[in-house]
């Protein structure tokens, strides 16, 4: 491909030229802003797999648990495309897969318009692996559907394999998921080897049940107070979580919540945008942990940004492995090529822009996280959305120069 066009595809991609993608089995499509007042409609169409390479894909992913759960969390890994490759299944596309088009008068093959289309295609790639697998031919529901198929003839195989297959031994108790058991229809073997019925889900009310009211607490009975609150916030999740399950045509992919600690579970709490329901929680969490308002104001912003892995990119320094550093160093080499990035200063996982008073930090969830300095006492807060490209994130924080610092205001909105 043209080496020139893809540079300037590049550049076009990151100041943000490319509208919204539409994904289709085999074909990417978008509206990219060229120098002309109109935008030009570009195409990317993405070759096809044949009956034979699902089928040998899908046995691939069905055989390992890990693989199956990892989709389900967004994510492909090194391993899933490995035993791909190894069923004869070349799930990333390569020379000859790829056909970009565009509207545009330019013959590049590709266009930079096109070419700008490629590069968000593949960052779209980094946050959701169905996206490839929808280029590929196949939608997310359709292929967990296959899957879940597959998984639950593999467990009938299995029973019917076991011992006590005659009545001679103890049958064995082959498990089922609460969440396969709920969608099954009566019938189904495998609630039939789990020994239960299908059954109907209520309903989901419109808002959570109500906490109890609990009596003022006395000496050392428990703290009304406090409890009132926790109970509201599990009705909360509870509620929240529920109706994601019914929205949801593959309810197993309802995100949960993480295992936090105390501290991570104080911020998450007080980070909540109710703020009639945080303001108590912020200031019980500020005494119980001897905190000042900037370092909680930091706290709850740095959730709200990237959650468990946005409050340890705050708190944390750490080293890099020289593979993520490398990748780094190659992005911002791209850019130099592109025009004049500003002089950076490197230590463990924390890239600064002194000059401009902003900075990246990459987090233990291989994400880019966004700072700014506030110029009246230094400190670094939390700015924007985290990136999976260095090179993006710098990019929009040196975009929003000159703009009021989002972090500081929102913590002043919260310490009253």
């Amino acid at each position: 491909m043209d080496a020139a066009r893809l540079t300037r595809g590049r550049t076009y991609a990151r100041r943000g030229a490319v509208e919204d993608i539409t994904v289709t089995p085999g074909l990417a499509k978008a509206k990219v802003q060229g120098s002309r007042p109109r935008p030009y409609t570009s195409t990317v169409a993405v070759k096809q797999l044949s009956d034979a390479d699902w089928d040998r894909l899908l046995d691939a992913v069905a055989s390992r648990a890990a693989h199956i759960a990892a989709l389900l969390d967004k994510d492909m890994p090194p391993e899933l495309l490995d035993d791909a490759k190894a069923a004869g299944v070349r799930l990333l596309p390569a020379a000859g897969d790829l056909s970009p088009d565009c509207s545009c008068p330019d013959w590049g093959w590709p266009c930079k318009h096109a070419s700008a289309l490629c590069y968000q295609i593949a960052r779209l790639l980094d946050t959701d692996p169905f996206v490839l697998l929808l280029l590929r031919g196949r939608g997310e529901q359709e292929l967990m559907e296959e899957l879940r198929t597959r998984n639950a003839a593999a467990a009938a195989a299995a029973h019917d394999s076991g011992p006590g297959r005659l009545g001679t031994e103890t049958p064995r108790v082959v498990g089922v998921s609460a969440v396969e058991a709920f969608h099954a229809a009566p019938g189904d073997p495998a609630v039939f080897l789990a020994g239960i019925t299908a059954f109907e889900i209520p309903a989901v009310p419109s808002v959570p049940g109500p906490p109890p009211v609990l009596a003022a607490a006395t000496g050392e009975a428990v703290d009304a107070i406090a409890l009132e609150r926790l109970a509201a916030d599990t009705a909360g999740r509870a509620h929240t979580l529920r109706t994601l399950y019914t929205g949801s045509d593959e309810p197993a992919a309802t995100p949960l919540m993480p295992q936090l600690t105390a501290w991570q579970d104080a911020v998450r709490m007080a980070a909540e945008e109710d703020e009639a329901a945080s303001e108590e929680v912020y200031e019980r969490v500020l005494s119980a942990y001897d905190l000042g308002d900037v370092q909680m104001s930091m706290s709850i912003l740095a959730w709200r940004q990237g959650g468990p892995a946005g409050l340890s990119t705050l708190e944390t320094a750490w080293t890099p492995a020289t593979a993520d550093k490398a990748r780094a160093r190659r992005s911002f080499e791209d850019w130099t090529a592109d025009g004049d990035p500003p002089t950076l200063r490197v230590w463990r996982n924390r890239w600064t822009a002194e000059a401009e008073g902003v900075q990246i930090r990459l987090g233990t969830d291989h994400r880019w996280y966004p700072y700014r300095r506030d110029p009246a006492d230094g400190t670094w807060w939390p700015h924007g959305t985290p990136e999976r490209d260095p090179v993006s994130a710098l990019a929009t924080l040196l975009t929003d120069a000159g703009k009021p610092t989002e972090a500081r205001r929102v913590g002043r909105s919260l310490s009253r």
